[in-house]
């Protein structure tokens, strides 16, 4: 107890504190910008002391080399978007992921601040985790009274990501209490986050916790056949986690009873299933083949749907998503959302900057990779293609994403302990 109280104590103090307010204060909407405004601070006074930082860090050199991929493929489709002022806007606020991925990457340049981190990032979504399960009981909890069909946790039921923070989020409790209570506490904490996944109502959370779940199988087992053994048990016991959710609450099982029609086998059951998706992915492809090139414009999606959708379009007339007249507000698909805001150069971009970062992580090492598990399952979930997914241009998964990939960046090159005190 005393180790783990020191360590938090440790991730409290600066210079980490400011990184981790941005997930400390993120469901309490732009307050998550106070720590990207103080990492901003930090980096300036850096370079003030230390104009040549950065020749000395390669975590810091391939951040920027990511990021310039992601601001560029923004930036290239802002020249003749269909909203300028939003496209310009947007290139402009995504500067500010520059200086909170820096700092990160010379904030945490020993592993032990590294380890405090995880620690600090882990203790924050459990007291998610905990508030949910009061939710669940209750009826209420510190984001006030739950939705109809699902929880939303501290989040509040008018901002519906508890299910996508908890699911992405969740290798660094994971990862902390299975440092600390082995296999044991890797259980119960999985146990601890999966009521909350399932009754957040968020099915690309369920897939996402599922994929975290095979990640630390196939960390812990290292062998195909306990792989298979351990995602066996994981299989079952997700199906009794289910089983009882569906038995036991209403909210659960109006979610999986709309996700059973997909079963029915018509495209409009499945379209239901979606909550509606078909029609968007169909209209993102029309808006693609009409701005192959750039896109029509980083987040100037909702402007152009209304053109793009058939006559009658359920977005468009009901205002369900952005208003009426205005419908979907993004793709809800990574992939389609680069393809039409951004086009096929904005596409050639991500793609160039996932091979650097899967070249960047081959070459560091096993025990580079070893450390930097944790950020890497949560990028791999985040990015999983065959999934929907929040607006990856949009302020808050936006912020969200940057945050793990400077993070990721900083724990790829941290020096181990024994090499600390030399560094």
């Amino acid at each position: 107890m005393t180790s783990f109280a020191s360590s938090l104590k440790a991730a409290l103090r600066s210079p980490l504190l400011p990184f981790w307010l941005v997930i400390a204060l993120l469901p309490l909407g732009r307050s998550s910008e106070l720590g990207t405004f103080l990492c901003l601070v930090g980096v300036v006074l850096l370079f003030v002391r230390q104009p040549g930082a950065l020749r000395d860090h390669a975590g810091a050199r391939l951040l920027l080399w990511l990021l310039g991929a992601y601001i560029a493929a923004a930036l290239l489709s802002a020249v003749d978007s269909l909203a300028p002022g939003k496209s310009w806007s947007t290139v402009a606020a995504l500067l500010r992921y520059v200086p909170l991925g820096l700092y990160a990457c010379f904030a945490i340049r020993r592993e032990e601040k590294l380890e405090a981190l995880y620690l600090a990032v882990a203790v924050v979504v459990a007291f998610w985790a905990v508030d949910a399960w009061v939710q669940a009981l209750t009826g209420w909890s510190l984001g006030g009274r739950a939705e109809a069909e699902r929880i939303s946790g501290i989040f509040g039921a008018t901002n519906l990501k508890l299910g996508p923070s908890l699911a992405v989020l969740s290798p660094f409790v994971l990862w902390s209490a299975g440092r600390r209570w082995g296999t044991k506490g890797l259980l119960l904490s999985f146990l601890l986050l999966l009521g909350p996944v399932l009754l957040s109502g968020s099915r690309a959370s369920w897939l996402c916790y599922a994929l975290v779940a095979l990640g630390f199988a196939w960390h812990a087992s290292r062998s195909p056949m306990r792989f298979m053994a351990a995602a066996a048990g994981g299989t079952l016991l997700l199906l009794l986690a289910g089983g009882i959710a569906w038995k036991t609450s209403d909210r659960f099982q109006l979610r999986m009873d709309r996700t059973l029609q997909a079963l029915h086998g018509s495209d409009q059951s499945l379209d239901t299933a979606l909550s509606g998706r078909l029609d968007i992915w169909r209209t993102s492809v029309a808006m693609f083949r009409a701005h192959p090139v750039n896109g029509v414009g980083v987040r100037a999606y909702r402007d152009a749907y209304p053109a793009y959708a058939p006559p009658n379009d359920h977005f468009v007339v009901s205002g369900e998503a952005c208003g009426v007249g205005e419908g979907a507000c993004h793709a809800h698909q990574w992939v389609l959302e680069v393809l039409t805001e951004t086009g096929t150069l904005g596409l050639l971009c991500w793609l160039a900057a996932i091979v650097l970062a899967v070249r960047a992580w081959r070459r560091v090492g096993a025990a580079a990779r070893q450390r930097a598990f944790p950020a890497t399952l949560a990028l791999g979930v985040m990015l999983f293609p065959f999934n929907t997914h929040l607006a990856f241009y949009s302020a808050w998964w936006g912020l969200l994403f940057a945050w793990l990939l400077g993070l990721w960046c900083a724990a790829l090159y941290v020096y181990p302990a024994q090499e600390a005190s030399r560094a």
